[in-house]
């Protein structure tokens, strides 16, 4: 008798991906035109690497709330402040994250000005809520936010068009074309997420943004690699239901994949702490919508680009 629960996953189904493309492009142009939309009315939560500040954890009683904190910081008129819960710590104390703006000054002066809003916050925090634990402050400045934003969106560019090219060489221009349209899916979906849930996006999602292209680009070759083996086997074949029949082969493989990597995710997100649940929430949802485009967006591409059989001849 054997346990393996791979043996009820499907190796040979018959579903329609195919004929589903319609449906599919559709939901996915309407969630694209939404997340851009999101980005440009309300924008991304950006977090203090990419638009500087001053940002300060806190170990407050659970008797202590956001408001009372909040309050406390604008009280020093340093800018509006953001405060955000950020977990438990044990029975009887939440951790919060305390953001200032960047304050006004360039070189030395601006410097010079951070420190003195991070001693100000600190020490009206200790002095309004005596039972409060400080557990850490960090003071980025403007010149090194800016550059982390240009660094960080350059990097997820580059990622792509290291992408095209290597699908290029892989396989012909018409895979090339489907894949960066479904990668590019993928980062703008995953922006827009962002911007929808206003969480915040730092560091930490940009390389999660750069692993999910990695990680949808795989499951991506995958299916083009039975696509490409089924039009030599199948030369008469309609290429609507050679692309049917490849994505049916591979599924199996893809759920597998999916699920084992979301099951370590969803333990990341829910026990990882606060420094990781950005980057563990950026890639659950970057595995589904990663997932979801190899299927419906990359495969049915090929219908539109033409691809050639002849080219995939021995």
């Amino acid at each position: 008798m054997t346990l393996a629960l791979v043996k009820y996953l499907p190796t040979s189904g018959k579903i329609p991906f195919i004929r589903a493309r319609w449906i599919a492009l559709g939901v996915s142009g309407l969630f694209i035109l939404f997340s851009m939309f999101e980005f440009a009315t309300v924008g991304i939560n950006f977090g203090i690497d990419f638009r500087g500040g001053i940002q300060t954890e806190v170990a407050a009683t659970n008797t202590t709330s956001i408001e009372d904190l909040r309050a406390t910081a604008n009280g020093l008129d340093l800018g509006e402040a953001r405060v955000q819960g950020a977990g438990s710590v044990g029975d009887d104390r939440t951790t919060y994250l305390i953001s200032l703006p960047l304050q006004e000054g360039e070189g030395l002066e601006g410097e010079a000005a951070q420190n003195t809003a991070r001693q100000a916050l600190e020490a009206a925090l200790t002095t309004t809520f005596p039972d409060i634990q400080m557990r850490g402050t960090t003071v980025i400045g403007g010149a090194v936010s800016g550059e982390l934003i240009v660094t960080g969106f350059t990097a997820i560019g580059v990622a792509l068009f290291l992408m095209l090219i290597y699908i290029w060489f892989r396989f012909e221009w018409q895979y090339s074309v489907g894949a960066i349209i479904a990668l590019t899916h993928d980062v703008i979906a995953t922006i827009g997420m962002f911007s929808l849930t206003q969480m915040t996006f730092d560091l930490a999602t940009v390389a999660a943004i750069l692993t999910i292209v990695g990680y949808s680009m795989n499951d991506t070759v995958v299916v083009y690699d039975r696509i490409r083996e089924n039009l030599r086997k199948y030369k008469r074949k309609p290429l609507q239901e050679v692309l049917d029949l490849s994505i049916n082969d591979t599924l199996s493989r893809t759920i597998l994949t999916s699920v084992t990597t979301l099951v370590a995710l969803i333990s990341l997100y829910l026990i990882g702490g606060t420094a990781l649940k950005g980057f563990a929430f950026a890639m659950i949802w970057g595995v589904m919508i990663g997932t979801f485009s190899s299927i419906f967006v990359a495969a049915p591409i090929l219908l539109f680009t033409n691809v050639q059989r002849e080219s995939n001849e021995s």
